[in-house]
């Protein structure tokens, strides 16, 4: 295996831990919001808290990661956002979870950026969307991990360990990552061959000039008009999951230990057919331009097919099966759609770019968190998922409208 596959399974791991982080409070939410009496409004405004963070958060940590390195800022911030994890434990009600959902939130906004970054400077073109497939793994690993992980924990610990446990384990990544992370310049046990791959390759994309450039070019806008309304459906899932399946379908705490993880599984699934589709497609002759945008047409496209249906079925197998293809569609979306700063911008660049696409899906997803949580609180479950259909397609419409053509883009290139 090569240097650079080794590098996409690391970040793998750091993005499991970080999704495992992000998602304890989702699974602990029935446990704790009973305990400290956190209503549904309450509940939407603590997970938009933390997507608004996290927005913010990404805006400032791309510009900081293409300055300190790849290496040195996943450290710093894997550091700080372990830290954040543990101290859910001290939680005591609704703002002092808010606050420490922000703080989460604003530093575990680096994962993204970084590891973009690091497939932008490992990866030649063609393997992106397959390394950025692997890294995105962790999006659904985590998840799967953290029902069964956290239930147990909650059980036999008590919920506060639900955090120490996670938290403990991005602080180990750390030393890890420190010890065999390298740039291909000088990584000690690249081979010559994989080396000139990846240099070769690279030496023709670096950029010239700002980032305020970036401002001038219409793929920059494009990508992120088509973000800021893409984050919302996995959000969701993520953060209410576990409470609708007890609300609306009838599920206990086993239960959810039992079967919360299955759809996660499945976005596991989409990310790798979506990654694997698209660098097929670019394998055997199609441009990137059709290759990536054939497979986010076809996510969109089957998110409605399942999400709909999930909602009005009254089968609950039936309905977390409908969901679980909803997230393998999201997911064959996501690897794709979040490959495009690697493939639109210099690696130099990448970074800055992806946490600024990072930033607006967030805070995107943010306010439609808020608007959810009122949604359920007056009228239930059903315009939200309704919601959640129509936004990847409306997102595919967008970057079909403002990104027409796909191609990397240089500071000699007309705006």
């Amino acid at each position: 295996m090569g240097i650079r596959w080794r590098i996409a399974l690391l970040l793998a791991v750091i993005t499991t831990i970080n999704y495992i982080d992000r998602s304890v409070f989702g699974v602990v939410a029935p446990v704790v919001r009973e305990q400290f009496g956190i209503g549904d409004a309450d509940y939407g405004l603590i997970t938009s808290g933390f997507l608004f963070a996290y927005g913010l958060g990404q805006l400032i940590s791309g510009p900081i990661i293409d300055r300190l390195g790849t290496k040195r800022a996943f450290s710093l911030a894997a550091i700080f956002w372990s830290l954040a994890t543990i101290l859910h434990a001290l939680g005591r009600g609704l703002w002092s979870f808010f606050t420490l959902r922000m703080v989460l939130g604003i530093a575990e906004a680096a994962n993204f950026p970084a590891a973009s970054k690091a497939v932008a400077q490992w990866f030649p073109t063609r393997e992106r969307s397959t390394a950025v497939a692997i890294f995105m793994l962790g999006a659904g690993l985590g998840a799967i991990i953290t029902p069964p992980l956290t239930v147990w924990t909650l059980q036999a610990l008590g919920w506060q360990w639900a955090f120490i446990i996670p938290g403990s384990l991005g602080l180990l990544w750390v030393w890890l990552w420190h010890r065999w992370y390298h740039q291909p310049e000088d990584h000690p046990t690249i081979s010559t061959e994989e080396q000139s791959l990846i240099l070769t390759e690279r030496s023709a994309q670096k950029s010239r000039g700002s980032w305020v450039d970036l401002l001038s070019y219409r793929e920059f806008w494009g990508i992120l008009i088509a973000r800021v309304v893409s984050d919302f459906p996995f959000y969701f899932f993520l953060f209410w999951l576990p409470q609708y399946l007890m609300d609306i379908r009838g599920f206990d705490l086993r239960a959810i230990a039992l079967f919360a993880w299955l759809p996660w599984v499945a976005a596991d699934l989409g990310a790798m057919t979506g990654g694997a589709l698209s660098s097929a497609m670019v394998t055997r002759g199609s441009s990137v331009n059709r290759a990536r945008k054939t497979v986010i047409w076809l996510g969109a496209i089957l998110v409605a097919c399942a999400v709909i249906p999930a909602y009005y079925t009254q089968s609950s197998a039936l309905a977390l099966g409908l969901i679980c293809f909803g997230l393998f569609a999201i997911q064959i979306k996501g690897s794709v759609f979040f490959t495009l700063p690697t493939d639109l911008f210099p690696a130099d660049r990448v970074a800055t770019v992806w946490g600024v696409f990072g930033a607006v899906g967030s805070l995107g997803g943010s306010l439609l968190g808020l608007l959810a949580g009122v949604l359920i609180q007056e009228s239930g479950y059903e315009s939200v998922f309704i919601m959640i259909a129509s936004l990847h397609l409306i997102s595919a419409l967008l970057l079909q409208i403002f990104v027409p053509r796909i191609a990397a883009v240089t500071p000699q290139t007309p705006a």
